[in-house]
């Protein structure tokens, strides 16, 4: 056991030691910047499936906007943040030209929408990071349910059988007296 001394300058310490808290970012902000980077991005190259995508999943998170106690629309919106970021991968990998852009001016658009939205792809992931964050605050709580049982751990719920409770003395379940005949009904 620790003298008081040490344990009282130990809660001092801790309570000047700064807290490392996950800055706020607003989910307008999110959906704003993802948003330009993504109308950049569909300048010159991308294929419509990749604009469809990113403003579906986009149009989600004005809707998590607009419902602020919503927990199924920020899970969905993080959900397809999630999926953008494979797809988003999947058309960067088959559709970037190789040198498609001879022109200059066409070289100078191209560079600039692979740019913005090869920026857009890398900040999804903190972008989820900071969703997910709003997702614990509005109350969810993702837990990954296949549809099997499981079995759980938590033994507070339960009652233990092996004390016997003694019976109240009128445990009756049909409210009858005890020694007494019942009388004979006449139809």
């Amino acid at each position: 056991m620790q003298p008081p001394q040490q344990v009282e300058a130990v809660k001092r310490i801790k309570e000047d030691l700064p807290v490392m808290e996950i800055p706020a970012i607003n989910l307008k902000a999110i959906v704003l910047v993802h948003w330009l980077l993504t109308v950049w991005g569909c300048m010159a190259w991308l294929p419509l499936s990749f604009a469809w995508g990113n403003f579906g999943v986009l149009a989600v998170g004005v809707w998590a906007i607009a419902q602020r106690d919503s927990i199924d629309a920020v899970l969905m919106f993080l959900m397809g943040m999630v999926v953008t970021i494979l797809t988003d991968i999947v058309h960067f990998g088959i559709f970037y030209p190789l040198n498609d852009f001879a022109a200059e001016g066409g070289r100078n658009v191209f560079r600039f929408s692979a740019g913005m939205a090869i920026l857009s792809l890398l900040l999804k992931p903190a972008s989820c990071f900071f969703v997910y964050q709003m997702y614990r605050e509005r109350g969810g709580d993702y837990n990954v349910n296949f549809g099997f049982p499981s079995v759980s751990r938590n033994r507070e719920a339960y009652q233990s059988i092996d004390q016997q409770d003694d019976p109240p003395p009128s445990a009756n379940p049909f409210n009858q007296a005890q020694d007494i005949k019942p009388a004979v009904r006449t139809y």
